[in-house]
């Protein structure tokens, strides 16, 4: 194994996918939001299939700042296989040429647009997804992967400690706040009557929350936060009163997942995709503090409400576990340290 921590990463990636990738060989690939964190995880792992497999598999990109992805990640902006197709996901034009498979992984996944303007969330899934859809059904895709959220579940019940696909709770319609995951519904919705009326196969991952690199440690992710915090000295901040329970997969499971899912899931069929390892915010925030040495202070900024219950964001994987054989292989805690290792690396 290369010494490098993200080669190392994509090494384990290959090992745990290494059997599925002939099926793109010589082929071409278009993924939107390939410049986010899913996006550079699946970028990264497949240009790491590619050179080690001698796959010849090119892919296209969808892209609003191509500049600003150039300073993130030069070496996947300037590899030979990718091309950049600079538009909007609700109206970008469409590359000409046919494209074998088409991953959907564009979505505006941000707390503040949901807060501020929840008909522009909503908006932009369901028309970004169509728009995406088109574009398979135009250039005879055999596959489409939709990665879709556990927001689709509504308000996950605190008796039920982890939520499973066939679970038929949903987000209250008549809230706005509820856009998001009303939004990514009607995605998987558009995806199942896409799939059954013009004959590709529409895979769908119901992603939870997750932590590695790439991921923005500026935005509403908890885990990205303390992380944050703690690289500054500290002391971790716990905004709430650290009762919500929630759990982490790492991105590089992250990206076996789900490129497991789009070769070798059933069509119009969800998968959770997540760790079933749940821990409360506050004992995350600790585990975070405690990689730093010396450890960092953590506050909690409330005190729980007597007879209050926990809230959760849990899922069951047993369906991804029984039919692909997936589990998560990297735990929380060196999850954490390979996280921060490669903020550290940057700087």
């Amino acid at each position: 194994m290369d010494s490098n921590p993200l080669a190392q990463d994509l090494d384990y990636i290959l090992e745990n996918t290494y059997n599925l990738w002939s099926e793109l060989r010589s082929q071409r690939i278009f993924i939107t939001g390939g410049t986010g964190f899913f996006g550079c995880w699946l970028l990264e792992s497949l240009i790491w299939a590619n050179d080690k497999l001698g796959l010849n598999t090119s892919v296209v990109v969808l892209t609003r700042n191509i500049e600003s992805f150039r300073l993130k990640a030069p070496h996947l902006a300037e590899h030979s296989a990718i091309q950049f197709q600079i538009g909007d996901v609700t109206s970008f034009e469409f590359p000409t040429g046919e494209f074998s498979h088409v991953i959907h992984a564009a979505t505006e996944a941000s707390a503040k647009l949901n807060q501020e303007n929840p008909l522009l969330m909503f908006e932009t899934i369901v028309q970004g997804t169509r728009r995406t859809l088109e574009f398979a059904k135009l250039c005879q895709a055999k596959k489409f992967l939709l990665t879709s959220s556990g927001a689709v579940y509504g308000k996950q019940p605190s008796a039920l400690t982890h939520i499973p696909e066939d679970y038929i709770g949903a987000p209250d319609p008549t809230h706005a706040q509820s856009a998001y995951g009303e939004g990514k519904r009607a995605a998987e919705m558009l995806c199942t009557l896409y799939g059954k009326q013009y004959g590709f196969e529409t895979t769908i991952a119901r992603c939870f929350a997750f932590v590695g690199p790439y991921m923005p440690l500026d935005a509403h992710f908890a885990i990205g936060n303390f992380i944050r915090d703690g690289l500054q000295g500290g002391p971790i901040l716990v905004n709430g009163d650290g009762t919500p329970y929630r759990s982490y997969l790492y991105a590089a499971d992250l990206a076996v997942w789900l490129w497991t899912i789009l070769f070798k899931g059933k069509s119009c069929y969800p998968y959770n995709v997540g760790s079933d390892f749940d821990l409360s915010i506050s004992r995350i925030a600790h585990l975070v503090a405690q990689v730093f040495q010396p450890q960092v202070e953590v506050i909690i900024a409330q005190k729980p409400l007597a007879g209050k219950e926990a809230e959760r964001y849990v899922p069951l994987t047993n369906r991804a576990l029984s039919d692909l054989g997936l589990k998560s292989m990297i735990g929380l805690d060196d999850a954490i340290k390979r996280t921060i290792l490669s903020v550290v690396l940057e700087r």
